[in-house]
C-alpha cells in the first residue's frame, strides 16, 4: 500500500453544506431555516430551558424543602469499604481505589465492621467509626481540611 492509495473510510467525509446558493441546491432562499421567526435570524443562539417567553418548567415547578447555600460536600467512605485495604489508608489510596472523587474532603462513617488494625488518615471521622477503628487496634489521623 502506498500513500496515494489511502482514502478515508466510505461515508466518513461529507461535502460542506453551502447555503444560499440558489433553488437548485435545495438550500437556497431561506437556507434551510424556514420562514421568519427568531430562529431564522442571524446570530440567534437559544438558551437551555428557554420556552419562547413562556414561564420555563424549572421556574413553574414548586421548590420543596430546605436548600443550604453554605453546605460543604464531603466524600463518604464506610468501614465496610476499608476492609479491603492493608496497613495504611489515605485519601490518595481511596482515590486510586475509586471510592472517592478528587478534591473533596473524606469522611469515614461507622457502617460495617473492621477486623484488622489500619492506620486511617481522613479529614473527618464519625464517633462510631473512630471507636471501631481503635477497638480493632488501628489509629485515626485527622487531616486539616
Amino acid at each position: 500500500m502506498k500513500l496515494h492509495d489511502l482514502s478515508p473510510a466510505k461515508g466518513s467525509t461529507q461535502k460542506k453544506k453551502r447555503v444560499g446558493r440558489g433553488p437548485g441546491s435545495g438550500l437556497g432562499k431561506t437556507s434551510g431555516k424556514g420562514h421568519k421567526g427568531q430562529k431564522s435570524r442571524s446570530g440567534y443562539s437559544g438558551r437551555p430551558g428557554f420556552e419562547g417567553g413562556q414561564m420555563p418548567l424549572v421556574r413553574r415547578v414548586p421548590k420543596r424543602g430546605f436548600h443550604n447555600l453554605f453546605r460543604r460536600e464531603v466524600a463518604i467512605v464506610n468501614l465496610s469499604q476499608l476492609e479491603a485495604f492493608e496497613g495504611e489508608v489515605s485519601p490518595d489510596a481511596l482515590l486510586e481505589a475509586g471510592l472517592v472523587r478528587s478534591g473533596l474532603p473524606v469522611k469515614v462513617l461507622g457502617d460495617g465492621e473492621i477486623s484488622k488494625a489500619l492506620k486511617v488518615s481522613a479529614h473527618k471521622f464519625s464517633k462510631s467509626a473512630r471507636a471501631k477503628i481503635e477497638a480493632a487496634g488501628g489509629s485515626c489521623e485527622e487531616l486539616a481540611s
